[in-house]
């Protein structure tokens, strides 16, 4: 089974830039004017999942709780340290996590529509 998470966002660009820059997520395709929305999937190559992200003219008013997070566990070391690095280096804000589990396994930060990323450290080799 492939899994897709698909979002609705007022801008791509910041979203794009997050992903692939801090996160290390790498353009998988896009679309343009497909039924009046513009989109791009971000993932890892040979993986069975990404993310979709996507525009159009209806503006969107997210409105995310606490728990609703995306996780992602880096599988080296090295991996995790350069993902924390890049967050470092921009300046990006770590956030305390509402549960418990997350302020213990991870650190929590948001993207830049504002839904909450944890960089899991619990699954590396």
């Amino acid at each position: 089974m492939i899994f897709r998470a698909a979002r609705h966002t007022n801008d791509l660009k910041p979203l794009i830039e997050f992903y692939t820059s801090i996160l290390g997520l790498e353009v998988l395709g896009s679309f343009k004017n497909h039924d009046n929305y513009d989109g791009v999937f971000l993932g890892k190559q040979d993986q069975n999942w990404h993310l979709e992200f996507t525009t159009s003219l209806s503006k969107v008013n997210h409105k995310f709780d606490v728990d609703d997070i995306l996780v992602f566990y880096p599988e080296q070391i090295i991996e995790y340290d350069k993902v924390l690095e890049r967050i470092a280096l921009n300046g990006i804000e770590k956030v305390i996590p509402e549960n418990p589990y997350w302020r213990n396994n991870g650190i929590m930060i948001k993207d830049p529509d504002g839904y909450s990323i944890v960089i899991g450290k619990q699954k590396i080799k």
